[in-house]
C-alpha cells in the first residue's frame, strides 16, 4: 500500500478462482483475492458501520475467524468524513484492521431515510439522520470518491433499493437508474486507476425487472454482482425463488454477494443457489438484544428459565464465551446491564456465523453439502420447542 497526496493506493489485482463447479446443487467454494488478503467463499462479513464491528475489537474478529468486513459508505461520509480517513492513510489504518474491507454503496441507507431524501436521475438530495440538518447530495460518482478515499478493497456502486410493497413502475424506474448509475460508476476512475467492482442488482419482487436489471449490469461487465433490495418484508417464498432466479444469469466465474440477509436458513438456502458472500447485522443487533444463536437454534439470555442454568450457550460451541461462562453469568451480565455481557453475546453469536460457514465450506469441499444441510435442519427441528432450543 502507498500514500500519495493524502489518497490510499494498492497494487494488488482483485481476482476471483472457483475451486468447485457447484456439483452440489449450485454450493461453491471459492478464493477472493484483495490488496488486503484473501476471503474463503462462502462467507460472512461482519458488518462494522461506523468503522467498528459493534463491542469488538479488530483482534477479537481475527480471533473468531472473520476474514473480511463491512463498512458503510453514507455512514462514514457523515461521521468522520471520509476526507479526514483519507488524510490519515485509510479506513484500514484509522481502524486498525489489516485484512479485506466491503463497503457498500449507501444506497439501502439512503432509501431508509424515506421523508429526508428526494431521488433524481443525477443523484439523491438527503438530509442527515442526525440531525435534519444540512443537505447532502450523493450521486453515482461521490459514492465512487468515497469509498476510494476510504481505501476499500471492494467496491459497490450506488444504487435505487424500492421499499415492499411497489408498485411495478416506481420498481421499474429504480432499475432504470440503478443501470445508469452503474454505467456512470465503471466510468469513475481516481488517479490511481482503481475500477468500482460489484454492481448491484435491484427490480423488487418482480421477475422480469431482476432479469432486466441483471442483464444490464452484465452489459456493463463489473467483477462482481450483489443482489439488493431483499429481506424488505417480501414473503420467504417470492425471495427465495427471485435470488435463485437472479443467480442464473450471473457468470460462475463471477463472485455473488447477497446483501443484508439473514437468518442461519437464509444463509444454507442461498450457499445451495450458488451465494459467495453474506453480511448481516443480525448477529451483532441480536446479541445485544440478548438473543443467542445456537448449533439447535436460539435461546434468548434474559429469560428467566436460565437464572440457574450452568451450562454454556451451546455446548458444541468452542468460543471464548462458552469456553468460559455459563447462561445463568450471561444472564446476569445482561439483566444488570454490564457492557461485558454485549461483548461476550457479541463474540459467541459471530462466532457461530463465522464457524458456521467454516462448517459449510468443509461439507462443499467433502461433497457432501446436501447431507450437511438436511442434519442442519434436522437437529433445529428435533431440539426446537416454542422457537428456543431445548437441551
Amino acid at each position: 500500500m502507498t500514500v500519495q497526496h493524502g489518497k490510499v493506493y494498492v497494487s494488488v489485482r482483485f481476482d476471483f478462482r472457483l475451486l468447485n463447479k457447484g456439483e452440489e446443487g449450485g454450493g461453491r467454494l471459492g478464493v477472493i483475492s484483495t490488496p488486503h488478503g484473501e476471503v474463503n467463499t462462502p462467507a460472512f462479513m461482519p458488518v462494522g458501520t461506523y468503522g467498528a464491528v459493534k463491542t469488538l475489537s479488530p483482534e477479537d474478529l481475527k480471533t473468531i475467524g472473520a476474514e473480511i468486513i463491512l463498512s458503510n459508505t453514507y455512514h462514514l461520509f457523515l461521521r468522520p468524513g471520509h476526507e479526514m480517513i483519507r488524510d490519515m492513510g485509510g479506513l484500514h489504518g484509522f481502524m486498525g484492521w489489516d485484512g479485506p474491507i466491503l463497503t457498500d454503496s449507501g444506497g439501502f441507507q439512503v432509501y431508509s431515510l424515506g421523508g429526508f431524501r428526494k431521488v433524481k436521475d443525477d443523484g439523491v438530495l438527503f438530509r442527515s439522520h442526525l440531525d435534519g440538518g444540512e443537505s447532502h447530495f450523493l450521486d453515482p460518482e461521490k459514492a465512487i470518491e468515497i469509498q476510494d478515499a476510504l481505501g476499500s478493497d471492494i467496491i459497490t456502486c450506488l444504487d435505487e433499493c424500492v421499499p415492499y410493497p411497489s408498485e411495478y413502475e416506481d420498481a421499474e424506474k429504480a432499475v432504470e437508474r440503478t443501470r445508469l448509475w452503474a454505467e456512470r460508476s465503471r466510468d469513475s476512475f481516481n488517479e490511481g486507476g482503481r475500477k468500482v467492482r460489484f454492481g448491484i442488482v435491484q427490480g423488487g419482487v418482480f421477475k422480469d425487472l431482476r432479469e432486466k436489471s441483471i442483464k444490464g449490469l452484465l452489459e456493463i461487465n463489473f467483477d462482481g454482482y450483489a443482489l439488493g433490495g431483499f429481506s424488505v418484508g417480501e414473503d420467504r417464498d417470492v425471495r427465495e425463488n427471485l435470488i435463485k432466479h437472479t443467480l442464473s444469469y450471473i457468470p460462475k466465474a463471477s463472485p455473488r454477494y447477497l446483501m443484508g440477509m439473514g437468518m442461519p436458513d437464509d444463509i444454507i438456502e442461498a450457499v445451495k443457489d450458488g451465494v459467495d458472500l453474506f453480511d448481516c447485522v443480525l448477529p451483532t443487533r441480536n446479541a445485544r438484544n440478548g438473543m443467542l444463536f445456537t448449533s439447535s437454534g436460539k435461546i434468548v439470555i434474559k429469560n428467566a428459565r436460565y437464572t440457574k442454568d450452568a451450562l454454556p450457550v451451546d455446548e458444541e460451541c468452542g468460543c471464548y464465551t462458552c469456553r468460559k461462562f455459563t447462561r445463568a453469568y450471561l444472564r446476569h451480565l445482561y439483566t444488570t446491564g454490564e457492557v461485558l455481557g454485549l461483548r461476550l453475546n457479541t463474540i459467541h453469536n459471530l462466532y457461530y456465523y463465522l464457524n458456521l460457514m467454516k462448517d459449510i465450506r468443509k461439507a462443499l469441499s467433502e461433497r457432501r453439502f446436501n447431507e450437511f444441510r438436511e442434519e442442519f435442519y434436522k437437529k433445529r427441528k428435533m431440539r426446537l420447542k416454542g422457537g428456543e432450543a431445548v437441551v
